[in-house]
């Protein structure tokens, strides 16, 4: 991935970027950290003419100003299937191609689903703390818990994570419902047009939807309302997608004021910065962002980043472009959880 005879090609990293992709990048490009330009704009300038490539997250934020700034910029290589933070009708504007890194990361998304469905459900974390406190001795058995095999599942979201999913909660004998646009004949769930509706049949309602502007605060107080009526002990809310899906504040007050019981929580509107108020609650499960995080999966993950970025400087077929790259009709399916 080199120009003879200009030398390597020039990238700039516009987040803190993962310690499996960065050595890579660092032997195939000339990588320019934003992070350190931001504070010498001068310095930005001087380099932002000759910026071929981005290397991004399934968090970062690459938008139209930015992208006016790099006249060279070919491509944006996010690390993540999300990518809600790309403007990517400003990057087609130009020609430039937006790739990400889907399926790679399914499987350990739907595994963290599962464990939160089970830990809120069981009360792991609670458990936990009962035995470490000595409370276990001295005051005798926990309250009893929730079971999860045979409960009513609800997913906000069907694309490949979501039938992840569903096909793990099978195995626990559960019924699977799901809300999306519209209903996918192919598969053999029942499908709910709206999201309140979902919510009020569900034991456990579970976030994998994409982020962005078309689900923002999707599950809302009129949604969580009708989560709490689903049953007498309530449905409980799984978020593995993004914090922007859930009203936060409406989540919180629905959580200190009973009308749900517990919720385990990937994802946050403002990570990683995590209200007191939610911090506080028991009956909450709380993961810092961690669905894609194995290492098995984030070396997937970055060798997809990296696979994006020389197919296109060679010429080929990209591995993974996203849907608006691959077609400009195309709906966004997967940019969801990092994922992540």
């Amino acid at each position: 991935m080199t120009d003879a005879p200009n030398g390597p090609i020039d990238l700039l990293a516009v987040n803190a970027t993962s310690p499996l992709l960065a050595p890579q990048l660092q032997r195939h490009f000339r990588v320019h950290d934003r992070l350190h330009l931001q504070a010498d704009a001068a310095a930005f300038d001087a380099v932002a003419p000759h910026i071929r490539a981005i290397s991004a997250s399934g968090e970062s934020r690459v938008d139209a100003a930015l992208i006016a700034r790099l006249p060279a910029l070919e491509i944006i290589s996010v690390m993540g299937v999300g990518y809600d933070g790309i403007d990517v009708a400003a990057a087609r504007a130009r020609g430039i191609t937006v790739t990400h890194t889907p399926d790679v990361l399914n499987d350990d998304v739907a595994d963290l689903a599962l464990a939160l469905m089970l830990a809120t459900t069981r009360r792991i974390p609670q458990a936990d703390a009962h035995v470490r406190s000595g409370r276990w001795a001295a005051d005798g058995p926990m309250p009893l818990a929730r079971k999860l095999s045979g409960s009513r599942l609800g997913l906000l979201g069907i694309g490949r994570i979501g039938q992840a999913i569903a096909q793990r909660a099978q195995a626990f004998g559960m019924t699977v419902a799901y809300h999306a646009r519209s209903r996918r004949a192919e598969l053999p769930w029942d499908f709910e047009a709206d999201a309140a509706a979902l919510a009020a049949r569900s034991d456990l309602l579970v976030v994998i939807t994409p982020g962005g502007a078309a689900t923002r605060h999707l599950v809302d107080a009129r949604v969580l309302a009708a989560l709490g009526r689903s049953s007498a002990a309530g449905g409980i809310l799984i978020n593995v997608a993004r914090g922007s899906v859930v009203d936060e504040a409406a989540l919180i007050d629905a959580l200190e004021h009973g009308v749900i019981p517990a919720a385990g929580l990937d994802v946050f509107a403002d990570e990683p910065n995590v209200p007191e108020r939610l911090r506080a609650l028991p009956q909450v499960v709380l993961s810092p962002h961690i669905g894609s995080a194995t290492q098995d999966t984030r070396q997937a993950m970055a060798d997809l980043t990296l696979a994006n970025l020389a197919a296109h400087f060679a010429g080929q077929v990209l591995p993974s472009p996203v849907p608006e790259c691959r077609d400009p009709a195309a709906a966004n399916p997967e940019a969801a959880p990092r994922a992540v």
